[in-house]
């Protein structure tokens, strides 16, 4: 079975979707993670990668799709697709990447949240430039202010974290991906889950939903 999380930024896709990987055996595949590891080897592709993120806007089709059949050709596990596809042209392309290598999409879960909590959310995001650890400031704090649990280094913020990118990201969000829920609802593979809940309640709504295939 593979299958689809959809949501704005901060609606807590990786939460779950990291969840599902380690209790359900899901393929975690996340553009966000390949691009950043792409931006740490400082790939050509990295670089022009990094460009359109940090200014809140969308990796162009063409070069997320390369990344992601050059990914997923190989991947014999079911897949759960972080955050991917963002656009109707993403859609159309995975659809074509997916029945070159005879697998179909299953299910798409839509992660429902209010805006205003989203940004609060993402601006109070840290990380760990040492060890990767993500820690919120609200949510799930270090015990020592700013620095990390594991390393001791001092947390940063990176720069699709800060409030003027996050709302750039939000309004590019609404102007792009939006229009992929009549998509996939024509599809017939559609469903909502209430992101405002807690962590295992929104787990417990997708088992749910999944138990049902």
């Amino acid at each position: 079975m593979n299958i689809i999380f959809l949501g704005c930024p901060g609606s807590g896709k990786g939460t779950q979707a990291k969840m599902l990987e380690a209790k359900h055996n899901f393929y975690h595949l996340s553009t966000g993670d390949l691009f950043r590891e792409e931006i740490s080897k400082k790939s050509d592709l990295g670089l022009k990668a990094k460009s359109y993120i940090d200014a809140g806007k969308l990796v162009p089709d063409a070069v997320v799709l390369d990344v992601i059949k050059n990914k997923i050709k190989d991947i014999k596990s079911d897949i759960l697709f972080d955050g991917f596809p963002r656009t109707i042209e993403q859609a159309e392309g995975l659809e074509r990447i997916m029945e070159e290598l005879l697998k179909v999409i299953d299910m798409v879960f839509f992660f429902e949240v209010n805006e205003k909590e989203v940004i609060n959310r993402i601006t109070a995001r840290r990380n760990c430039p040492k060890c990767g650890r993500i820690y919120n400031m609200i949510t799930s704090p270090p015990k020592n202010d700013e620095s990390c649990d594991d390393c001791n280094v001092k947390l940063n913020q990176r720069d699709d974290d800060k409030e003027e990118v996050v709302k750039k990201r939000m309004q590019v969000y609404k102007d792009q991906t939006s229009p992929l829920i009549s998509y996939y609802r024509m599809q017939g593979i559609f469903h909502i889950i209430d992101a405002s809940k807690t962590v295992d309640n929104v787990y417990l709504q997708i088992v749910n939903i999944l138990s049902k295939k």
